[in-house]
């Protein structure tokens, strides 16, 4: 595909020149031609160190939002700190609009409250301040650590996609569990403190929990009924970036 600066690329186009390349050559690339629309995000979850080491080996100029929600795990901000200080990457960190006593306050515990709850609960702690970092960092092209192997939801992405006004970008879609493991031992990233401790994927304490034996994975998200928090599927909102 022709290359152009000023331009987003086309999400088909660019996911089929990306498939062939490793995830630095898949970052660098995207640096080298869309550095000034480029934005990336971390939750500071389990793979977190594998993108954090990618970005600072290859795009370390770029802006990475970490959304605090108010209800992660406490081990999970310590994580955070940890690799901030060892990756010394862009961190741009951003908050729901209402705090968590405040939302608690006037909706109750929203993820106790069904799919509607969930979504809501989505929508005000993940998706608006995503979108806001986007707007408020003038970004079209988000970087995301989403890989195949998370859930049967993710199996058929591609490494580009349009997500409504934000071209979603995916530099290790096709990594395994085990080559994130291989990747963070032979690069001695530290591993977050909850993975000793039966979690096999990470997010707000409320909706993740350690995974029992005889499960997959994707049990262990919102009581079994997804794995989505909403971040990664298109708001269906004209009023978002995402």
């Amino acid at each position: 595909m022709s290359h152009s600066s000023t331009s987003t690329p086309v999400a088909k186009e660019l996911s089929d020149e990306l498939s062939s390349l490793t995830a630095g050559e898949r970052l660098r690339l995207l640096s080298d031609h869309w550095g000034d629309q480029l934005i990336a995000s971390s939750s500071f979850g389990l793979q977190a160190g594998v993108m954090l080491h990618l970005i600072s080996e290859h795009a370390p100029e770029l802006p990475i939002v970490f959304i605090d929600t108010g209800y992660l795990f406490p081990e999970t901000y310590q994580y955070m700190e940890a690799l901030q200080s060892r990756f010394q990457v862009n961190l741009k960190v951003y908050q729901p609009r209402m705090t968590a006593a405040r939302q608690e306050a006037v909706y109750g515990k929203l993820w106790e409250q069904g799919e509607e709850g969930s979504v809501k609960y989505g929508e005000i702690n993940k998706v608006e301040p995503m979108s806001r970092a986007l707007k408020e960092l003038g970004r079209t092209i988000w970087i995301s650590g989403v890989r195949r192997s998370h859930s049967q939801s993710r199996l058929s992405r591609p490494y580009a996609e349009q997500q409504s006004k934000t071209l979603k970008v995916y530099p290790i879609l096709d990594w395994s569990d085990q080559k994130v493991q291989d990747y963070m031992k032979d690069k001695e990233i530290p591993q977050h403190p909850l993975a000793s401790q039966g979690y096999q994927t990470m997010g707000d304490w409320h909706s993740t929990r350690p995974v029992e034996e005889g499960e997959d994975k994707e049990s262990s998200r919102f009581g079994g009924s997804k794995y989505e928090c909403g971040l990664h599927l298109n708001s269906g909102s004209g009023d978002y970036q995402i």
